[in-house]
């Protein structure tokens, strides 16, 4: 059984840094590519940033040149770092993992097998 746990989220301001950890269970994490989304209240689950099973990346426009995704895979961790932060990105951010893909980032929740409980980011201005 996998599990993806999220921590590091809370209320912060405008301009602020937060860095989310994403901590999962399974004996094959180095070969899962993981995704960061988020989801506001009212709107629809967005992909935030995706992290390859060999360590290329790839960001939302929205988040480029702010947050930034790397991963430990001794420590089976993802991580999302994210600075400079807006009240736009207030959210509710969650982790996920493809075991399918593990070369490839999607941006298509569908394509993700796996899902954190969310860890919530309020920022305020």
């Amino acid at each position: 059984q996998v599990q993806l746990v999220e921590s590091g989220g809370g209320g912060v301001q405008t301009g602020d840094s937060l860095r989310l950890s994403c901590l999962a269970s399974g004996p094959t994490f180095s070969t899962w590519a993981m995704g960061w989304f988020r989801q506001a209240p009212g709107k629809e689950r967005e992909f935030v940033a995706g992290i390859a099973r060999n360590g290329g990346t790839y960001n939302a426009d929205s988040v480029k040149g702010r947050f930034s995704i790397s991963r430990d895979n001794a420590k089976n961790t993802v991580y999302l770092q994210m600075n400079s932060l807006k009240p736009e990105d207030t959210a509710l951010y969650y982790c996920a993992a493809d075991n399918v893909r593990g070369y490839f980032i999607s941006r298509r929740r569908d394509e993700y097998t796996y899902w954190g409980q969310g860890t919530q980011v309020t920022v305020s201005s």
